[in-house]
């Protein structure tokens, strides 16, 4: 089975792939379009078939675009995520162009070889290639792909900064008509954040901030959550209802986001001498999810469930501790003994004229 990170970077590796073969299927249609009848290309006279590459040009540039996908999303979307969104598009744009000047070079040499039936020391070959690579016609096809590696990195940027399978949602429309869904939300907050901010400075405190959620992203990510919203210094995490109930992924994350915090305490010590530290509401239930905005649309949720979840984590000071969970959402859980559940018995939220139960959560020792 693959673990939720393997399987979140194989989803953002397709676009790549997906948008590489329909703008090869373009070029193909087009290049017929221009050619005709013709069988021959007359910038260089190497051999032209439209059949050959209606099937050869999209099944490589598929290839090429998983293969860059896996590039950018395996190492180079870190090595340049501190740099500013342009300029990443730019330099990264160069870098895959070069790649791809020397893989179209590759596939003309290869093309050449297969239709004329030719060993690689034909000269034919290497005549039909050169001629192809130092004319107007390759200059054209070296700029058709620098605007296909543009429009991939890009999906690739907008999707990133809207949230995970945002833009996705929104291109197949999957929430243009209002829909119920039953989910599991986490309100998540951190402590004396106030206090913290006023230690620090805003600046300081912003760039702790950026760590702090940088660091808590692994875990919701291993655990199947997604981001709903950043709200200054509270992130709000959602599930679906099978996915959060699925191993216990909802609570296990919230541990696993504590264990990657106290894993990176020397880093927060050291540069900020402090260790932050967070407290937890989770509640379950139905939500209205869809589009909205008209000069700005979100994708967004809308139900009781939410103000409850919100009210359920400002008890945590209350009780005293860092996690409170619903009884409503405990009930749904199965039994596992990698937990001690303690109940603190109803209270009623502040606001509503409503007593809900509410349980606190520990690791089993």
């Amino acid at each position: 089975m693959l673990s939720a990170e393997a399987k979140r970077k194989i989803y953002r590796i397709i676009p790549f792939g997906v948008i590489w073969l329909l703008f090869s299927i373009v070029y193909t249609l087009l290049e017929r379009g221009l050619l005709g009848s013709l069988t021959r290309y007359p910038s260089s006279g190497a051999p032209y078939s439209f059949g050959y590459n209606l099937i050869f040009t999209p099944a490589f540039a598929l290839f090429t675009g998983l293969f860059l996908g896996s590039i950018e999303i395996l190492y180079f979307n870190r090595l340049f995520a501190q740099q500013k969104f342009i300029v990443k598009i730019i330099c990264k744009t160069i870098i895959y162009l070069v790649m791809i000047v020397l893989f179209v070079m590759t596939l003309s040499v290869t093309a050449n070889l297969v239709q004329l039936q030719a060993s690689i020391l034909d000269a034919r070959v290497w005549n039909y290639s050169g001629r192809f690579l130092f004319t107007f016609a390759f200059l054209s096809i070296v700029i058709f792909i620098a605007s296909i590696i543009g429009v991939s990195l890009f999906y690739n940027e907008v999707s990133d900064n809207l949230g995970q399978g945002v833009l996705t949602n929104f291109f197949t429309g999957k929430y243009h008509t209002p829909k119920e869904e039953e989910r599991i939300f986490m309100f998540l907050d951190m402590k004396a954040s106030t206090t913290i901010a006023e230690r620090l400075g805003h600046v300081t405190y912003f760039e702790m901030l950026r760590e702090y959620y940088a660091d808590l992203s692994e875990p919701i990510i291993n655990y199947q959550g997604e981001i709903y919203q950043y709200v200054g210094d509270e992130v709000v995490v959602s599930w679906t209802l099978q996915n959060g109930l699925h191993h216990h992924n909802c609570l296990r994350c919230f541990f696993a986001m504590k264990a990657a915090l106290q894993k990176h305490h020397h880093k927060y010590s050291e540069r900020f001498g402090l260790l932050p530290e967070f407290k937890a509401g989770f509640h379950a239930g139905k939500v209205t999810t869809g589009e909205i905005g008209t000069l700005k649309k979100e994708i967004i949720f809308t139900g009781d469930v939410l103000n409850t979840t919100a009210r359920i984590q400002a008890l945590c000071n209350t009780y005293n501790v860092n996690l409170l969970v619903s009884d409503h959402l405990i009930a749904q859980l199965p039994p596992d003994t990698s937990f001690n559940i303690k109940t603190l018995g109803e209270t009623e939220l502040r606001g509503r004229d409503e007593h809900i139960k509410l349980v606190t959560v520990e690791l089993a020792t």
